[in-house]
């Protein structure tokens, strides 16, 4: 099929779902009122709590949201074929993706901007807020420690983008003072600082060979250092102006990408279905745990309920920022799909070998060992959108620079919200176990660095989080499942109709409950005691928190 058809009905579908579901969900089922005070004016500290314009929120919860989860996933689903793949990110992102991260907004926006974990206790049990918060910590702890690796290995991969990623940081906060302290438009002076870390590109282009090597276990101990920075400054010195400039570069990568479709229109080289693709597990469950962002993803509904309820100037903007930005984070994910199985078509070179159409996806995706490693999974992508981008006449080195850059600085984005989410869930955590000194934002921040230093550290000279990679895609959804859960049960709780939020909520726990035990199967047949034994303990907290879920919904339906 062609990549243009695929990607206008794609668009078009998101369109009409933000304009009709969306508006539905809005208001009959979570009732948005933009008349109710927000935890930005109510809590305001000028720290986490800040009122934000509903399109600098946008971009900071995208590009938070976003991360290289929509670009990793379908790079390596497509092994399995892009029809399965594209089904799942629509379907996905329209009925479970955006009602989840929908949801757990709202939820916080109604709570003092706690998070979706701190609130489960509440809506479900106290038990069940100890089982979360346990859950989420053991998810961001490895997020924070892999991310470091994975931001390492994009500099190793294209040292062209260490540049201009590192010179984003002043360009971020000379506009945040800009528009902050002087008061001018963030929109003009938004695109004047993208301006200029695109010519940072240029710059990074053509002096990498310049720059000297760092380890891996260098670069995380850097990027954790900036992780604990980022996350103590208030959210509009950096945060808040660096994600929107990553947002505006978003959205230009994204309209090239776009616009190199429409030039190039290359035909799907990959398979419509490959059922047994060579080395691959099977295709149920394990599509539904590999594409996560861009469908659902339980990472979501910490950014939700985490950051940018804290920002949201009004419960008006919560459906655009949250519903809609996972639509688009939907968008790219099949902008990603069309490079991975078509863009590749355009040429890819192997061994000083060229080679196009069909024969191009074979040798990149020959079997599932080929294309699992994050290097395979970059290259795939970045591959096809050059060859896209390239079509109309930019120079392929500055197209695959900002390729890098594109990967980097969101991936960037991700390490230091998970961080300052996980300096919120130590401090819930610390004031529930009454050591609230514990909670502060500075030794909370040391905790929530100091553990992910540690992980890293534990072999492998900064990939020790590698150990546990494995366990993650099963506990990022059981995480959407578990949020889906407290939002049903707080919709149950409001005599709400829950049909909306129940049947994502079975789906994705029982999806992750399978690939969970397929996992554990694995673990113990090689030995790996380690991960079985993290497994075991993360499904035995599943089960209790489900069995709590369960007992409070049907003590509602009972009283009905």
């Amino acid at each position: 099929m062609n990549s243009l058809v695929i990607v206008l009905v794609s668009a078009t579908l998101y369109l009409v779902a933000c304009n009709t579901y969306g508006r539905f969900l809005a208001k009959k089922i979570f009732k948005v009122d933009p008349s109710n005070k927000c935890p930005s004016e109510t809590h305001h500290d000028g720290v986490d709590f800040v009122a934000t314009d509903k399109l600098v929120l946008f971009g900071h919860h995208f590009t938070s949201i976003a991360g290289t989860g929509p670009i990793v996933g379908p790079a390596i689903a497509i092994i399995w074929g892009w029809v399965p793949a594209l089904i799942w990110i629509l379907v996905g992102s329209i009925f479970m993706g955006a009602v989840h991260d929908f949801g757990s907004m709202i939820i916080s926006l109604r709570n003092e901007g706690r998070s979706i974990g701190d609130l489960a206790g509440e809506i479900i049990g106290p038990r069940v807020k100890f089982l979360f918060m346990l859950i989420i910590f053991f998810a961001l702890w490895i997020v924070i420690a892999i991310f470091g690796v994975v931001i390492a290995s994009v500099f190793s991969i294209f040292p062209e983008s260490v540049i201009p990623v590192w010179l984003q940081l002043p360009i971020a906060i000379w506009l945040g003072f800009i528009v902050y302290k002087k008061g001018k438009s963030h929109i003009i002076f938004g695109l004047i600082a993208t301006t200029l870390m695109y010519a940072t590109i240029g710059i990074g282009a053509y002096t990498s060979d310049l720059l000297p090597t760092l380890s891996v276990g260098t670069w995380v101990v850097l990027l954790l250092i900036y992780a604990y920075a980022a996350s103590t400054l208030p959210v509009t010195v950096l945060l808040q102006p660096r994600d929107y400039i990553n947002a505006l570069q978003l959205c230009i990568t994204m309209g090239l990408l776009l616009l190199g479709i429409v030039v190039t229109h290359p035909p799907m080289v990959a398979p419509a279905v490959n059922w047994h693709p060579e080395g691959a597990p099977a295709i149920f469950p394990l599509l539904f745990i590999t594409v996560a962002c861009g469908a659902i993803s339980g990472f979501h509904c910490l950014v939700s309920s985490g950051t940018s309820s804290k920002q949201c100037d009004s419960e008006g903007s919560a459906q655009g920022i949250s519903y809609g930005g996972m639509l688009l984070e939907g968008l790219l994910a099949v902008i990603v799909l069309i490079a991975c199985g078509a863009g590749i078509g355009l040429g890819l070179e192997k061994a000083g070998i060229t080679y196009t159409g069909t024969e191009a996806f074979t040798q990149q995706y020959a079997s599932w060992q080929s294309a699992e490693g994050l290097g395979a999974k970059i290259a795939a992508f970045v591959t096809g959108a050059a060859n896209m981008i390239s079509g109309h006449g930019l120079p392929r080195e500055w197209v695959i620079t900002l390729m890098g850059v594109f990967v980097a600085s969101f991936a960037a984005t991700t390490l230091d919200t998970a961080t300052r989410i996980q300096r919120y869930i130590v401090a819930e955590i610390a004031v529930s176990c009454k050591v609230p000194a514990l909670g502060k934002k500075h030794p909370a921040t040391f905790i929530a660095v100091i553990t992910a230093l540690l992980l890293a550290f534990s072999s492998g000279g900064g990939k020790g989080a590698l150990a546990l990679w494995p366990l993650f895609g099963a506990v990022n959804q059981l995480l959407a499942g578990l949020a889906l859960l407290v939002i049903t049960v707080w919709l149950a709780k409001k005599k709400i109709p829950t049909f909306y939020t129940s049947i994502p909520m079975i789906f994705m726990i029982a999806m992750t409950g399978w690939a969970m035990k397929i996992n554990l199967v694995d673990f113990y047949t090689k030995a790996e005691w380690l991960l079985f034994g993290m497994g075991m303990v993360i499904t035995l907290l599943q089960i209790w928190m489900v069995a709590e879920g369960v007992i409070v919904l049907a003590r509602l339906r009972r009283k009905a």
